[in-house]
């Protein structure tokens, strides 16, 4: 059978033979055994309703040995046999363009270029899914390609649940992931759950099918570097030579020494991983591997004095790192962690004093040692950090749980005051006020026909607009404008491509809106050889509620309420997209955040037209008029200018109550 026979099949006719466990692959860690023995048979049961009953004895054994040797039933034997990538849209067997574009996405998701862990299904982060088993992905792509304009196909966390009637106006795919009701959101509801089949972490961008490899976290990663920078140098001071010390070159890819070096710093990151570390280095995000501490001092001395822009990997652990730069004194000016602290107990995050196979054996055969081993590490890990931070380092939290999972273990992260953290957030600090609250938030498209011209094309589509705008933009956005404008120049060199012809650019509603206006008459005029994808990071100014991170500088106590990402992806569902999702977890951890997000076709027809401006309009300007109620004053600047270009746009804004005032009464 050809690749598009195959997709319309679904699940196969007759059983294919069971697979070999392919040693090569990148696997995830064996998870935890939480389930007693009703529980393996109820999760047995879940998994074989999805095959005809005649395949149970055989099928029965193989996945309850995938149960007890990984913890999870992938169902192995069921991974196609074609080639995963992204496709040209046209290479897709479907009766609508829309479906075809989210199969292209989804494949993209589990190529082995981009995914972590792809024979798992898993995207980054360590647990972030695209489905749970390969039975799921093979009913999906069946369903995508069988879909009209008259149905919307209803996913329960990887779960297909069907084709449902609707029209042409609804979402093609509505997607949910981890969605529980809210006691039952521990990290150990997570594993039982996933175990049994009924539940999975979507992670932010894998779960919704719009991950597009690690250019999508370089560019808000080289943001913050730069605007790090800019916080504690002078004006007249350069990044080169100067250090970013930070760790995580397999969960959250290779974001930060890319960005280091756009950012004109010394980088380097730790990753305990030697294949992770390697891997990096081959796709270029990495210009140097070092695996001995000592050579790493002598270099790293080298390049502060050259005053270098270079990024190196060291292979092992970064809490070793952050204790021998303070013995040999060597001066940090920034430092932070990408390691995935919201997965701590399941291979997020390795502890100093075991080795990256010693780790993967303990935590799932003695998780409760593991346990304490990850939390001693983060206090030591905490305790360096705070020798060099002493010594004038500026440290931030990068919404990986970190200064939590540390107050958690009970490092010394507390501020005197007992009530928060001593060091920020980065969107506390830089993301939010600098971004978010204006409107400036991680836009991106995927070209889907697959070639590299037509990005190109996006690519000079996007700096001439964004150009255009600049020119009568308010001097509190110039700065933003003018960053994301030497970015989009600068993309192509930077060999940002992984996967999909993708792009990623921050812009707000105005810069979107324009964009993809310009995009769809293109496509219309047949510039571009097929339909543009849009989406976003979930990590946005509305598509995430997440007290540690996305919403971390809302102070008006709402911060933990969850009702912006809700209306985010209720309201984006019936303005246009043609795919929704919304899911438990995200960056910082399940149970610690709900995001949303979407994905849109523009198809170069006047309908795309019109859904694009009002979807953009309100995906957007939905959380700029939240963080606006919640007083922040960036955020007030731009609903007020909004409400002064759209008449129809009404928003309730907030009357400052005078400290002296609250102060008189207690």
């Amino acid at each position: 059978m050809n690749f598009k026979e195959q997709i319309v099949q679904g699940i196969p006719a007759a059983l294919p033979a069971a697979r070999p466990y392919n040693t090569k692959a990148s696997h995830a860690p064996r998870r935890k055994d939480l389930l007693n023995e009703a529980e393996k048979k109820l999760a047995l049961r879940n998994a074989l309703r999805y095959f005809p009953e005649e395949w149970h004895p055989a099928l029965a054994t193989e996945f309850l040995q995938e149960l007890n040797q990984y913890g999870r039933i992938y169902m192995y034997r069921f991974l196609p046999e074609y080639e995963m990538y992204a496709r040209p849209v046209q290479d897709y067997p479907a009766k609508n363009e829309h479906a075809a574009c989210i199969m292209l996405m989804i494949q993209n998701n589990l190529n082995p270029a981009v995914a972590q862990h792809p024979e798992e299904l898993i995207t980054y982060g360590g647990n972030g899914a695209v489905f749970q088993n390969w039975g799921q992905y093979l009913l999906t792509m069946q369903y995508l390609s069988q879909m009209t304009d008259q149905q919307t196909l209803h996913i329960y966390s990887g779960h297909p649940m069907g084709l449902f009637p609707s029209g042409p106006e609804a979402p093609r795919v509505v997607v949910s992931n981890g969605m529980m009701v809210p006691n039952y959101s521990k990290p150990d509801d997570l594993e039982k759950y996933n175990a049994l089949g009924v539940t999975q972490y979507g992670q932010m961008t894998a779960g919704s099918y719009m991950y597009i490899g690690p250019q999508g976290i370089v560019h808000g990663t080289a943001i913050t570097v730069m605007n790090a920078f800019r916080m504690i140098l002078a004006p007249d001071e350069s990044p080169a030579g100067k250090i970013f010390l930070t760790a995580g070159l397999g969960g959250m890819s290779g974001a930060q020494p890319k960005a280091g070096n756009i950012a004109g710093c010394i980088t380097i990151c730790a990753e305990i991983n030697p294949a992770a570390a390697k891997k990096r280095y081959e796709q270029g995000w990495v210009d140097e591997l070092i695996d001995d501490l000592y050579k790493l001092t002598i270099r790293v001395k080298t390049a502060k004095t050259n005053k270098e822009t270079v990024a190196l990997a060291y292979i092992g652990n970064i809490v070793d790192v952050w204790e021998h730069f303070a013995e040999e004194n060597i001066f940090i000016e920034i430092g932070s962690d990408q390691t995935s602290l919201h997965n701590p107990w399941s291979g997020g995050y390795y502890p100093a004093g075991l080795s990256f196979e010693a780790a993967n054996e303990m935590m799932a055969t003695r998780p409760e040692l593991f346990k304490e081993k990850v939390q001693e590490s983060l206090r030591r890990h905490a305790s360096a950090i705070n020798r060099h931070t002493a010594q004038g380092t500026y440290f931030f939290d990068y919404g990986n749980a970190f200064l939590l999972e540390c107050s958690r273990a009970g490092a010394d992260v507390i501020s005197p005051e007992g009530k928060t953290f001593k060091y920020p957030s980065y969107v506390q600090d830089i993301l939010g006020p600098m971004c978010f609250d204006y409107g400036f938030g991680p836009f991106r498209w995927v070209c889907s026909s697959g070639k590299a011209e037509d990005l190109q094309l996006t690519d000079d589509i996007a700096l001439k607009v964004m150009q255009e705008i600049k020119q009568t933009a308010p001097e509190e956005i110039s700065q933003q404008l003018a960053d994301n404008i030497k970015w989009i120049r600068e993309a192509k060199q930077n060999n940002l491509v992984v996967g999909s012809q993708a792009r990623i650019l921050y812009a707000d509603a105005e810069g979107r809106a324009k964009i993809a206006v310009a995009f769809n008459e293109a496509v219309k005029a047949q510039v571009l050889a097929a339909p543009v994808i849009l989406g976003r990071d979930h990590h946005d100014v509305s598509g995430t509620d997440s007290p540690f991170r996305e919403t971390s500088n809302i102070y008006d106590g709402s911060s933990y309420t969850a009702d912006m990402a809700i209306h985010n992806v209720i309201g984006d569902s019936f303005r246009g997209a043609t795919w929704v999702s919304i899911h438990n977890g995200g960056g910082v951890g399940w149970g610690e955040a709900i995001n949303g997000g979407f994905g849109m076709v523009l198809d170069g027809s006047e309908t795309a037209d019109e859904k694009l401006k009002n979807m953009l309009f309100f995906d957007v300007n939905n959380g700029i008029a939240r963080r606006s109620w919640a007083r922040n004053k960036e955020a007030n600047f731009a609903i007020r200018r909004e409400m002064e270009r759209t008449p129809l746009l009404q928003v309730t804004l907030p009357n400052v109550v005078k400290d002296d005032l609250l102060d008189q009464l207690f």
